[in-house]
């Protein structure tokens, strides 16, 4: 096993002033190629730790993130609202960790003055956002609130005044239609004339990664990938006995004790020699089978999304037959053929025809259906495929971005000789960056088989 190794945390320059409780116990791991067998559980922050680390890296990326968006799209003023219990993605990602939902009707707006003066934070709701956005609303004034906001932008007069209403994208789609018409009551005319979509500039916030979010992302990564070892140890199964479901529930329970929360409700499977499908539920794990696993959690705003496989040793064997190694050899090269093709301003679907291209040349049986992952598991940005659509897809159309994170999703079909020639699905998923040049493994990737001990082994 691989020498574990904890960093003392070094902040950028910007994060030097920033006081951080949770700094002097906060382990930062190096991206690597290559992914500890049985790594130790890190250091979980204390929730009061967390929520100064959420609002470290939320106050940064309002500070960096928006301005570049806003000037590149050419957007002068972007209107956010959300209603409470009804929060809109974008805006949930910007509520500081206090704050667990919007209030009544939280509207924040965002505008640049121009002349490369500071973009305006203004909320014009009833209740501040913890001192991120200048509160621009007196109800004892002016209780009419959309009226605050027709008022506010005839005051600045924006030529492009972006909301979020999209055909493509959930992420961008966050202007009900009550709430249009209720606003779209209160402008001027001529401005209701200058709105524009906020699809592009609500994808582009949730898809970028600040190096603030990069420099914990493995560490993130690191516990999701422990407690997968976990799960897939004798600790937890006992061949003979237990059985898909109850690991399942070995995860959330796990995940409740150590304040930790899943993104989806965790997937184990299994693939015996002999059974066609893969088998789930109250089946009983047995030596021979092939077990696989999908398990994500979201921690300080930033999600993980993982696909490990493991073999239950019979008596006597002390390594998964050839067969199955290969397997999954097959799906680490098709991997690598993946991230080979990732191109600033390529599109996801013409990654997608590539990497299929290649891996299909080569002999191999792919599917690929890798995606964005950040802010949210299935994250905004590209697709590159779907399991149900190896095809071109409007989803896939967007085109890649530098400081994105991802979830390499896809598998390789391949016939086990060993298992008398039947087809295998060797499923595999690891997070990674895209920093424009290259694709890196945010705490590596699994290139051998997890082996589980039956018997007295």
């Amino acid at each position: 096993m691989a020498r574990r190794v904890v960093y003392r945390l070094g902040l950028p320059a910007a994060f030097a002033a920033l006081s951080w409780p949770a700094l002097a116990q906060t382990p930062v791991l190096p991206m690597s190629e290559v992914e500890e067998s049985a790594p130790t559980l890190p250091y979980i922050l204390s929730m009061r730790e967390r929520a100064d680390v959420i609002d470290a890296i939320l106050a940064k990326r309002l500070d960096t993130i928006i301005p570049q968006i806003m000037r590149e799209e050419g957007v002068d003023l972007w209107l956010l609202m959300s209603r409470e219990y009804f929060e809109e993605p974008v805006v949930a990602s910007m509520l500081d960790a206090k704050s667990m939902s919007a209030r009544r009707r939280t509207i924040l707006i965002f505008h640049d003055p121009g002349n490369g003066e500071p973009i305006e934070r203004l909320t014009v709701s009833r209740y501040g956002l913890a001192g991120l956005f200048e509160p621009s609303w007196d109800p004892e004034e002016q209780r009419d609130q959309w009226q605050a906001v027709a008022d506010i932008i005839a005051a600045r007069d924006p030529q492009k005044i972006a909301i979020n209403y999209s055909d493509w994208t959930a992420f961008g789609d966050g202007m009900t239609l009550s709430q249009y018409r209720a606003m779209a009551a209160k402008l001027e005319p001529k401005y209701a004339d200058r709105l524009v979509s906020g699809e592009t500039l609500s994808v582009r916030w949730l898809e970028t990664r600040t190096p603030e979010e990069v420099e914990i992302y493995p560490w993130i990564v690191r516990i999701a990938h422990a407690l997968i070892a976990k799960a897939f140890s004798r600790e937890v199964i006992t061949p003979g006995k237990t059985t898909a479901t109850d690991v399942q529930w070995w995860y959330r329970d796990t995940l409740a004790n150590l304040g930790l929360a899943p993104w989806f409700h965790p997937s184990i499977g299994i693939q015996r020699e002999d059974e066609e499908d893969m088998l789930r539920g109250d089946v009983v794990i047995q030596p021979g089978d092939l077990l696989w696993t999908d398990f994500g959690i979201t921690y300080l705003r930033l999600s993980t999304d993982t696909q490990h496989l493991a073999y239950v040793l019979k008596p006597g064997e002390t390594e998964a037959p050839a067969g199955l190694r290969q397997g999954l050899a097959n799906s680490n090269h098709i991997q690598d053929i993946l991230v080979s093709h990732f191109k600033v301003g390529r599109s996801g679907n013409e990654v997608l025809a590539l990497a299929r291209e290649q891996a299909i040349g080569e002999g191999l049986d792919p599917s690929i259906y890798s995606h964005p992952i950040g802010t949210h598991g299935h994250g905004a940005g590209t697709s590159i495929g779907f399991w149900d659509n190896q095809g071109a897809d409007p989803r896939g159309e967007y085109s890649l971005r530098a400081n994105t994170a991802w979830s390499i999703e896809l598998t390789n079909y391949y016939e086990v000789p060993e298992w008398g020639g039947q087809r295998v699905d060797f499923r595999t998923e690891e997070d990674a960056f895209f920093d424009g040049e290259s694709v890196r493994y945010l705490d590596g990737r699994q290139t051998e088989l997890t082996l589980i001990p039956s018997g007295d082994q």
